[in-house]
């Protein structure tokens, strides 16, 4: 996760000189629309570790039923933001 935030924070700054420069709209747009992915993925992965760890402490009889569930549905609204 350290690794894709550091990308992230790359990309942001490539943005930023793209700005200074002046770049055309279409090619900042394209940049923006990467970082979001990426941090979506991020997004993704926390809250998969995070919601892995509550079902399986909880000691739900069908943890892996509610986990698929859930991660099903974040993903699914994480593609239409």
């Amino acid at each position: 996760m350290i690794r894709a935030l550091s990308r992230i924070e790359g990309h942001v700054g490539s943005v930023k000189r793209m700005i200074g420069e002046q770049r055309c709209a279409d090619e900042l747009l394209t940049q923006i629309a990467a970082i979001k992915a990426a941090l979506n993925r991020v997004t993704v992965q926390i809250v998969e570790e995070e919601l892995r760890l509550c079902l399986t402490q909880c000691g739900a009889a069908d943890a892996d039923r509610r986990f698929d569930a859930a991660m099903k549905a974040l993903s699914s609204m994480l593609k239409r933001s």
